[in-house]
């Protein structure tokens, strides 16, 4: 989740604003949160209150903390369908195989143990909003990989696991780099989802993790918050990373984040 977080708050300030390149300041003054923190933050707070009983999560209850947290924060940045189901008095899914499935479900791959638990709960809060085939597939990959690599899957089991049951992966960083930077791009899983796999598959430390999400361009904070999810799982996060992230949230979101790890402890 924390890794997420840093994703989105680093790549704020590229999403409208590529470049190509990996020398750029992590933090900067156009860094911020996004829906990208504040929907990963409201699926941790939909576990949260399952306090470790997952049967409980229901699409009424993961609806109604989606809802409630994104509510708080109107302008963080939703597509127009996404800010119209938030606000909506009988929310519905919508068909939607857009990336914000994939961004938001960290928090299930910390807290599934195992291939079976993350597919079923990746299932349930993806598909109240993002209930297209593809939008629930990148999220179902992302929490999946999540475990794997939590339970010492290495990096070429990753690629192999994911050719054989979601994605072909035989773009580079640096055929992305080409293609992509210079233009926001699709913001749908099918694109987003192999790009942030990608970037994390040939980086060497979490940090080079997030240096190749924003260089290669294109919807750079929701694949670098995607990605950061997979880097977390398995690099961990350096602390002095996390403290100049976690200097942009607010009171309310620091709450969630401390909690969330505090029940993982």
């Amino acid at each position: 989740m924390k890794g997420a977080i840093i994703g989105d708050i680093i790549g704020s300030a590229y999403e409208f604003n590529n470049i190509a390149t990996k020398d750029f300041p992590l933090f900067s003054r156009g860094c911020g949160f996004t829906d990208d923190t504040v929907m990963t933050c409201a699926v941790a707070k939909a576990l949260l209150d399952c306090k470790g009983d997952y049967s409980l999560l229901t699409s009424e209850s993961i609806t109604e903390t989606l809802q409630k947290i994104a509510r708080k924060y109107p302008d963080a940045g939703y597509g127009a369908r996404f800010i119209s189901w938030v606000f909506s008095h009988h929310p519905q899914p919508y068909n939607s195989y857009g990336n914000g499935s994939a961004m938001r479900i960290s928090p299930v791959g910390d807290v599934a143990a195992d291939l079976d638990t993350a597919k079923d709960l990746a299932t349930k809060i993806s598909a109240v909003s993002h209930n297209h085939e593809e939008g629930i597939k990148g999220a179902v990959c992302i929490a999946e990989c999540m475990v794997l690599l939590k339970q010492g899957a290495a990096k070429e089991e990753i690629r192999r696991y994911v050719e054989e049951k979601y994605y072909r992966l035989d773009a580079t960083c640096d055929d992305y780099r080409r293609e992509q930077a210079g233009c926001h791009g699709r913001e749908i899983c099918q694109i987003s989802v192999p790009q942030a796999i990608v970037c994390f598959l040939e980086s060497i430390s979490f940090e080079d993790c997030m240096r190749n999400c924003i260089s290669i361009g294109g919807d750079s904070d929701t694949i670098a918050a995607i990605a950061g999810g997979l880097a977390e799982a398995f690099y961990g996060v350096p602390e002095e990373i996390w403290d100049q992230a976690e200097q942009y949230l607010d009171e309310y979101l620091k709450g969630i984040v401390q909690a969330f790890y505090k029940e993982q402890a």
